[in-house]
């Protein structure tokens, strides 16, 4: 059996992971989550420098990750192949809360006529677990799975909001926020006041700061003793409502649905 190099054991261990961890694992994760909207197939050299790994360390992942299935290739380009989703399917088939979350969404847009979403919080990212659209928007509205930035999304800043102070001070402390539009606010003691305001407010409503032309409300949803679990949110092109609008017309339903999810989620 080969031994962990003097370099390789210190390396790992001011990762702060430990010796147990599996940094072949973990590499092998980060090119299969090096693809994305932007990403939908790339080189070698590509994920190579994406993922920030030797070429011969991601070539060997590659054939790994292909012989198993999970990506295909042409020779020169990759791309995931749809046994990645055994990934989600696994996750939401075993969440009770991911189905209680879908059932909350598809009432909400069939009442609302607007795309509704649940998500939950994934280290900076808010990552949508339901998702339900009318009609008129299903071929370009975004999945389970899709990711948006904590900071600056409704979503994000409601699930932010419940956790405790010292952990909302340590996220904005290790945040190295960038503006996705000229609105996103980037200034940190501003995030930390609008954050503070959220969980005071039971809400947060973010206007054109993850995307321009959309704005989108969001509320928690809370298991039986008052954690925070996941956020509702309803998001809309901005012609469609103001943000005094959207506040009065789907506040309050939102606001029943998550004490509705309650007694259902944990």
């Amino acid at each position: 059996m080969a031994r962990l190099r003097p370099a390789d054991a210190e390396k790992r261990a001011q990762s702060g992971y430990g010796s147990d961890f599996l940094e072949a694992l973990a590499r092998g994760l980060s090119v299969l989550t090096a693809f994305d909207a932007a990403h939908k197939q790339m080189t070698l050299s590509d994920i190579a420098r994406a993922v920030d790994l030797p070429r011969a360390t991601v070539r060997r992942a590659l054939y790994t990750l292909e012989r198993l299935g999970y990506l295909d290739s042409d020779g020169k380009l990759f791309r995931l192949t749809p046994r990645v989703l055994g990934f989600a399917a696994a996750y939401l088939g075993s969440s009770g809360n991911a189905m209680a979350l879908q059932a909350a969404c598809d009432a909400l847009c069939r009442d609302f006529d607007e795309p509704c979403s649940a998500a939950v919080l994934d280290r900076d990212s808010a990552v949508m677990v339901a998702h339900a659209s009318p009609a008129r928007q299903l071929s370009s509205a975004p999945g389970v799975g899709f990711r948006v930035p904590a900071f600056c999304s409704a979503l994000g800043r409601v699930l932010l909001a419940g956790q405790a102070e010292e952990a909302r001070a340590a996220f904005l402390a290790a945040l190295q926020p960038v503006a996705l539009t000229p609105r996103t606010v980037t200034d940190r003691a501003e995030l930390a006041r609008i954050v503070a305001k959220a969980a005071q407010d039971g809400f947060a409503l973010s206007d054109q700061e993850a995307e321009l032309g959309f704005r989108s409300l969001a509320v928690p949803v809370r298991r039986f003793d008052g954690r925070v679990v996941a956020a509702l949110n309803v998001g809309l092109r901005i012609e469609r409502a103001s943000a005094r609008q959207m506040k009065e017309r789907f506040l309050p339903a939102l606001l029943r649905m998550a004490a509705d999810l309650r007694g259902q989620v944990v």
